[in-house]
């Protein structure tokens, strides 16, 4: 699941996992088959399904790749898998990488690198998971794996995040036709799927009849003081009564 949510379309999906938080009860264990798997990944140019990973669209995306890759490894952050162009693969293929270490102040930290990239972090709770997750001016998908699938609801409702997947990287979310789909934060606004993405092709008219006093200048031989005094009271009174509307 790690995999399909960070490597898929060798990372350039918008919904794209660029960071993964593991519990330190499970952290040796899960990062070992995450590298196990990762390494497995087959990497190739081939218009067939065989291939696990491809090519990057373009060098400037090759190039932002390296340079966040780069970035975090001059500040102190450990490749444990992959980290290297291929070249011989195809001018813009990147192996996917696995990193350990990453500190905030890392541009891959903060910024979405849109690669076959990710950074991985030990918690030792889900309260500091939720925190550090939440940590990011982007809010578009995340994933809870658990084993407890109520927990994992509980975690989903505290994510800034629009969509969010349990025990899924992202196709249960993204593949709900009838449930808004969208971001929080820089991720965007609006919605698209379900009533709220029909609701953006519409437009509001309000119509608003006036069954009162005709508010303006106050009539002829009242003070505008007096006036102002009595239309106060008077719209005091509508909203008391349940009039305001």
């Amino acid at each position: 699941g790690a995999a399909t949510a960070c490597f898929s379309n060798a990372g350039q999906l918008c919904i794209s996992a660029e960071r993964l938080y593991v519990h330190a009860d499970v952290y040796d264990e899960f990062l070992s088959a995450f590298v196990g798997q990762t390494r497995a990944l087959d990497l190739a140019a081939d218009y067939a399904y065989g291939a696990s990973v491809g090519s990057l669209q373009n060098a400037g995306q090759l190039e932002k790749t390296r340079d966040h890759l780069d970035d975090a490894v001059e500040k102190g952050a450990n490749v444990v898998s992959g980290g290297r162009k291929r070249p011989d693969l195809g001018p813009y293929f990147h192996e996917p990488t696995i990193l350990t270490g990453v500190p905030e102040d890392a541009t891959l930290y903060r910024e979405e690198t849109f690669g076959p990239v990710v950074a991985v972090y030990e918690v030792d709770d889900v309260k500091e998971a939720v925190r550090r997750a939440n940590d990011s001016p982007y809010g578009l998908n995340a994933s809870v794996w658990t084993e407890d699938e109520r927990l994992g609801e509980h975690v989903a409702e505290h994510l800034d995040c629009g969509t969010v997947n349990v025990n899924d990287a992202f196709l249960s979310a993204w593949g709900s036709m009838d449930a808004p789909m969208g971001g929080m934060g820089d991720s965007g606004l609006g919605r698209r799927h379900g009533p709220e993405g029909l609701l953006k092709y519409t437009e509001s008219q309000t119509v608003a009849v006036n069954d009162g006093p005709v508010l303006g200048g106050s009539p002829s031989g009242v003070s505008g003081d007096w006036w102002e005094r009595g239309m106060t009271a008077y719209l005091r009174a509508r909203r008391k009564l349940g009039w305001s509307n």
